[in-house]
């Protein structure tokens, strides 16, 4: 083994790893030129590569950018979410939801292309980012004392059929406008392996699952989620969910499958879509997940801020999310709760 191909960035250049553009490039020093490392081009003899931390390093070394790869410019994943920022503000802009090939033509992608990366930088596809986006201007509308109907027109929906039809508040806009007054929760207790389990429901699905140590406690922070809203304990003919639930905390792998009543803003439902993308077993960071969802750096305290505001414990795994360098800082329902489900999951 030689110098260079013990550099701990050797295996991402053998394999042209697009996800190290950005953290260096590589030059060959018999053709005076330097790459991105997921540059296409031929590979050059290990004794004629040198690496750099960056295209300026590279520079002063003498060596010249490559036309290829262009490794001044920006990478494909960089460019990618980019693109996708655009089309966000795009949809957020017009008055109607666009049409796929309308974005596709926005974007000078193919509609595949599109609704593929899309999903893929944000967790959500364009319709799904779109009526969150609506369902947003309507709550804010509503908030401001805006009647229901010009709420609703007000928000970009074409007619309130549309609205009904879509459902998007999870309520009707006059019980979200009282503060869910008129709704009610049920709710149930059950025992886990990690203390008491708190299960929510509305006639749309589980909207909250929640872990602690006591009734009460856990009571009143379902009350504090739903302020306004009327809680009553859930059915016995619903036991099942209770049990569903329980085991799937117990053995994750096991997944939930009942239906599920989620609401957020836009932004936290793309953050809790993307955390169920990480695998059981995976962790992330912070910072990582940020850039995940094609956010600045500067967005990773409004990341960690949608992650703390889950009330989805297990279902939506914020437990696998932790702060650089591997501390396990930052979990609503305890530390120790988050080192367990870690632990459980790595063991498989």
């Amino acid at each position: 083994m030689t110098e260079i191909t013990a550099d701990p960035r050797w295996p991402a250049f053998e394999r042209r790893d697009p996800a190290a553009d950005g953290a260096f490039v590589f030059a060959v020093v018999t053709t005076g030129i330097y790459c991105r490392p997921s540059c296409p081009s031929r590979r050059a003899n290990p004794e004629n590569v040198r690496f750099f931390a960056s295209p300026d390093a590279a520079r002063a070394a003498g060596f010249r950018a490559c036309q290829r790869c262009d490794p001044d410019g920006l990478s494909r994943a960089e460019a990618n979410a980019e693109r996708v920022a655009d089309l966000c503000r795009f949809i957020e802009a017009a008055e109607r939801p666009p049409t796929l090939a309308e974005l596709a033509a926005h974007a000078n992608w193919s509609p595949h292309h599109l609704h593929r990366t899309f999903k893929a930088l944000t967790g959500l596809t364009p319709r799904a980012y779109a009526a969150a986006r609506r369902a947003e201007r309507m709550r804010a509308a509503l908030a401001a004392g805006e009647s229901v109907t010009g709420a609703i027109y007000a928000a970009g929906y074409g007619s309130s059929s549309r609205f009904y039809e879509g459902g998007d508040l999870g309520m009707t806009p006059g019980r979200y406008r009282s503060g869910g007054a008129a709704e009610t929760i049920a709710y149930a207790f059950g025992q886990s392996d990690l203390g008491l389990v708190l299960i929510a429901a509305t006639p749309r699905g589980i909207c909250a699952i929640l872990l602690g140590d006591a009734e009460d406690a856990m009571r009143d922070e379902l009350q504090g989620r739903f302020p306004k809203a009327r809680l009553e304990p859930l059915p016995p003919e619903y036991a099942d969910r209770v049990a569903c639930v329980v085991a799937m905390i117990e053995t994750p792998k096991l997944g939930l499958d009942l239906p599920l009543d989620i609401r957020g803003t836009a932004f936290q439902r793309r953050v809790w879509s993307a955390l169920q993308t990480i695998p059981a077993g995976e962790t992330t960071t912070y910072s990582e997940l940020t850039e995940r969802l094609g956010l600045p750096a500067r967005s990773v305290r409004a990341v960690a801020g949608a992650c703390a505001a889950n009330p989805f414990a297990v279902i939506v795994p914020c437990h696998r999310v932790h702060r650089r360098g591997g501390a396990l800082a930052g979990y609503y329902w305890g530390l120790w709760r988050k080192r367990a489900l870690i632990d459980r999951e790595a063991g498989g």
